[in-house]
């Protein structure tokens, strides 16, 4: 009786193990991909443009942003990622300056300024 109890303990070892060799290698979240640096192909471009909205924790914002010819992106509204100590003090509405990393699908700021006055 001890011996079998072993078989099928293995046996269940066994299935759960080849069942495992089978699942299927699940795509890194948004988090995940939001932490990894861009390829060394990455283009480099710098624009301005107003604060449509902004999301500290996460590190997002959305900018309604003039042309970034370096990159070749015509004027529009688009949201990039940012690290979050980038975005203290940035509010919707706010005038900014702003340099990204665009690797031709999304762009991530790297340098941010907000414009005072006038």
């Amino acid at each position: 009786m001890k011996k079998n109890a072993m078989m099928i303990a293995a046996l269940i070892v066994l299935h759960a193990g080849l069942a495992a060799c089978g699942k299927k290698a699940e795509a890194p979240s948004a988090d995940a991909m939001a932490n990894m640096s861009m390829p060394a192909n990455a283009k480099m471009g710098q624009s301005s443009g107003t604060v449509v909205a902004v999301d500290q924790v996460a590190g997002k914002i959305t900018l309604d942003h003039g042309p970034i010819p370096a990159v070749g992106l015509p004027a529009m509204t688009m949201g990039f990622d940012a690290k979050p100590d980038l975005l203290k003090g940035i509010t919707v509405g706010d005038k900014v300056s702003f340099d990204i990393e665009w690797n031709g699908k999304s762009g991530q700021i790297v340098k941010l300024a907000k414009h005072y006055g006038g």
